[in-house]
């Protein structure tokens, strides 16, 4: 199932009135064996420009926000697939965090190897699919439209259907307090 979203971003024009100044169908920006992210859109902390409807997102795909910004997109995970060997799930997870730059992201392999923790506040609703959210103490099944909100916390998702998963999640850099 590759999501080819339609993104409509709005503008203004020299007058400051309202126009679409982007309508573009979109393409995933990484597929890898049933694994898709596709990037909507980013915004750094610079001055927000609602004249430009260049494309907000770094050239390739990287999984946490600019500094000080956010990042909207879809990501879709396989169908559950018991097959793989520790070895095999752990060489899978590691290439994709490398291949998103989120190498050193990675934490308690050990409890799965998707574990990962970001700067970041994430809202994340599950659209299709069933998925288990796994954290260092803590799991819990999510089914479609379920939201997550990820406070910066080390965590993992499995896929526990024989359908992809497919998310929508806003990603807001922060620093932590605690």
């Amino acid at each position: 199932m590759k999501i080819r979203p339609k993104r409509i971003v709005t503008g203004v024009d020299s007058n400051n009135k309202s126009i679409i100044i982007a309508d573009d169908i979109l393409e995933p920006s990484i597929d890898l064996e049933g694994s898709a992210f596709t990037e909507l859109w980013e915004t750094d902390n610079k001055d927000l420009d609602r004249t430009s409807s260049k494309a907000r997102h770094r050239e390739g795909i990287k999984l946490s926000p600019p500094t000080g910004g956010t990042k909207f997109r879809y990501f879709q995970l396989p169908p559950k697939n018991d097959n793989y060997s520790p070895e095999e799930m752990e060489a899978f997870f590691a290439a994709a965090f490398k291949m998103i730059g989120a190498s050193h992201e990675r934490t308690d392999i050990a409890k799965h190897p998707g574990m990962h923790l970001t700067k970041t506040v994430d809202y994340i609703v599950l659209l299709e699919g069933k998925a288990r959210l796994i954290l260092d103490s803590d799991e819990v099944e999510l089914n479609p439209y379920d939201v997550v909100i990820q406070q910066g916390t080390s965590h993992a998702w499995s896929v526990e259907s024989d359908i992809p998963c497919l998310f929508l999640a806003v990603l807001i850099d922060k620093e932590f307090s605690s």
